[in-house]
């Protein structure tokens, strides 16, 4: 630990596994107090023997929930937005319901997370907002994500929106764009795909290997540290060269 986030407090989205897990537990490792967040009551009760501060069943689709978790919460210095849904299929495979879905999860949770919890924000010192978005639907099309690279076009302007919004209130907002990376909820998609399907992902790797979650939560972890004081509104990709 190098106490990169020390004497700051961050609140976490989706932490009970995969990419929102590996934030939450790397911000506790640089020294913030995190409150880490999700509907897996069972994932995040681990969370709690594992240095981090606080933890709440929060359904980030429910707009009094994430008003009243904020009020609880109070004042934050990082937000970390990694709560997702990623549909398989193209634009006839997407029903009105699928696309309801995939924008309220992706793109509104943040939207009801940001709101509640920036007022407080720029009372006080302001702070980082960090996203997780894709390189798929931001820089590059992937086949049979259709909706879920319309969701995450959106996440990237989102990003930019509240960037210049409040670029001189002492708040800069940030998304993380990755390629394939190893989580539960992937493997199960590669699972779902049948016999070969976890090495039809890696095959789509110039690397020839799957990303890691805590690849992502490093670049997090800058994002959230005063080190990227000079840095909104971007984009950043991580994706092992996949878009090159």
């Amino acid at each position: 630990m190098s106490d990169r986030l020390k004497g700051k407090r961050a609140f976490v989205t989706a932490a009970a596994a995969g990419i929102g897990r590996a934030c939450a537990l790397a911000f506790a490792r640089e020294g913030a107090t995190v409150f880490a967040t999700d509907i897996d009551e069972k994932g995040l009760a681990v969370l709690k023997h594992e240095g981090i501060a606080d933890v709440a069943r929060l359904d980030v689709r429910d707009s009094a929930a994430v008003a009243a978790t904020a009020k609880r919460v109070g004042k934050v210095d990082i937000l970390l937005n990694a709560a997702g849904f990623v549909h398989h299929g193209s634009v006839l495979d997407c029903s009105d319901e699928d696309w309801d879905f995939s924008f309220d999860l992706n793109v509104k949770s943040m939207h009801r997370i940001i709101r509640s919890f920036l007022p407080m924000m720029l009372e006080g010192d302001g702070g980082s907002i960090v996203n997780i978005c894709s390189a798929a639907g931001v820089f590059k099309a992937a086949p049979n994500r259709y909706v879920y690279g319309a969701t995450k076009a959106a996440v990237a302007a989102l990003t930019r929106a509240v960037a210049v919004d409040f670029i001189t209130k002492r708040i800069r907002c940030n998304c993380i764009c990755p390629g394939t990376i190893e989580t539960p909820s992937m493997l199960q998609r590669a699972s779902a795909a049948g016999p070969g399907g976890h090495e039809l992902f890696v095959s789509r790797q110039p690397m020839g290997r799957l990303g890691t979650a805590e690849e992502i939560a490093l670049l997090a972890v800058y994002l959230a540290s005063d080190e990227s004081a000079f840095t909104t509104g971007v984009a950043h990709v991580i994706d092992g060269g996949w878009t090159l």
